[in-house]
């Protein structure tokens, strides 16, 4: 019969391989930051700096250019990324309906190696976002994946939701248009919002960004960005993820503090 003790140890060991191999992963990815390193520095000199902050919050699934990708909440993908076999509403060809949102709030907690998230999700002014989120979370879709890129200058978001870690993951189907972005394109800290391609307000999956600290972000052809709910709990955890910065030092990039998603659960 299994102890307590005995299922603790367990759990760690299990908690431990799991942060191993996603440290291989960032080794793997420093690797290519170092090579882009100089692109993105010719594209801040020839003025290309704000466009490619603005860059920031979209879901790198299409084939970003290396300096787009490093200066936003993207990731560039790795050849030799792990692909796990999706199954569910993630094999689906299509979204959730927005009625799987039940046009009410929702209570998501999302406990991590820093701490639980708790979050509030508004099914009645994002129906379409809340209904995938909340069909994923059932399913255990972002149990065990980590929160993949950080921003600390000009906006302030933590970007999680990619269970491939590399910004370029999400579910078989995407889905929009864009719901409830701010009118003002401002984002107060707490704000829970959806990622997508630039102009695109189509392109929206899994990936989502937690603002730490007030952020305006302009809109784009394709309007705002879906705020889909706020944290209520957890947002100094996450401040002290930004604090900590990113695991080569630049203004934007992996958290040098993993946020390592053991378990969502929604109510």
């Amino acid at each position: 019969m299994t102890t307590k003790k005995q299922a603790r140890a367990a759990a760690q060991r299990k908690q431990q391989a799991y942060e191993a191999r996603i440290a291989a992963k960032r080794r793997r990815r420093e690797h290519v930051i170092r090579l882009t390193s100089l692109i993105v520095a010719s594209t801040l000199l020839l003025g290309g700096g704000l466009a490619v902050l603005l860059v920031a919050l979209q879901d790198g699934r299409d084939d970003a250019p290396a300096a787009s990708s490093t200066a936003s909440p993207e990731a560039t993908a790795s050849d030799d990324v792990e692909v796990e076999t999706v199954t569910g509403w993630a094999a689906s060809a299509a979204p959730p309906d927005p009625s799987y949102a039940e046009d009410r709030t929702w209570t998501a907690t999302v406990s991590t190696n820093q701490g639980d998230l708790v979050m509030e999700l508004d099914g009645a002014a994002a129906p379409q976002a809340v209904a995938s989120f909340v069909a994923l979370t059932q399913e255990g879709y972002f149990d065990g994946t980590s929160c993949h890129r950080l921003t600390t200058a000009g906006i302030y978001v933590l970007q999680c939701g990619d269970p491939t870690a590399t910004g370029t993951g999400g579910p078989n189907y995407t889905f929009g248009p864009v719901e409830n972005a701010p009118e003002d394109d401002f984002y107060p800290a707490g704000t829970i919002a959806m990622a997508r391609r630039g102009g695109d307000g189509e392109s929206m999956g899994s990936q989502f960004f937690i603002v730490y600290e007030d952020s305006t972000i302009p809109s784009d052809a394709a309007g705002g960005y879906t705020v889909l709910g706020r944290l209520t709990s957890g947002t100094d955890r996450v401040v002290s993820v930004a604090n900590a910065g990113t695991i080569t030092g630049d203004t934007d990039g992996t958290p040098a503090k993993s946020v390592i998603v053991n378990e969502v659960s929604v109510s």
